[in-house]
């Protein structure tokens, strides 16, 4: 990350609070600003706060949600912040309905940490401006 470029901030929802604490702890390192979310509730009361994150890293499945509906509902709230989908179970199916829902990419987990900033850079960039 350019060292003068404002910070990135990045929303981390997983249900595994190791997970989300590895990955803020990662991405915190690099000067990115983080919230998180243990479930699909917990992140539709973010984003109704008017809470627009740069980027949303979103484990597929949750206790309240497992399909591709939390995906569509924050590609309708947040439609220019990019989602990266993480799923330990990464079917075809999974992969081909999160990226026509517009999905930014798929990640497998575990997710390789030492990746995870140039894939939430990559995905900010992508941002139409």
């Amino acid at each position: 990350m350019m060292k003068n470029s404002p910070s990135l901030h990045v929303l981390i929802v997983d249900d595994e609070p190791l997970i989300r604490w590895s990955m803020a702890e990662t991405l915190s390192h690099v000067g990115f600003e983080i919230s998180e979310a243990g479930d699909a509730k917990e992140t539709l009361e973010q984003l109704s706060t008017g809470l627009a994150p740069d980027v949303v890293l979103l484990d597929y499945r949750l206790p309240d949600s497992n399909d591709l509906n939390l995906l569509q509902t924050i590609r309708n709230t947040i439609p220019q912040s990019p989602v990266i989908m993480m799923t330990a179970f990464g079917t075809p199916a999974i992969l081909d309905g999160a990226l026509q829902l517009g999905a930014y990419c798929v990640l497998n987990k575990p997710v390789e940490m030492r990746d995870l900033a140039a894939i939430v850079e990559r995905a900010h960039a992508s941002r139409p401006h």
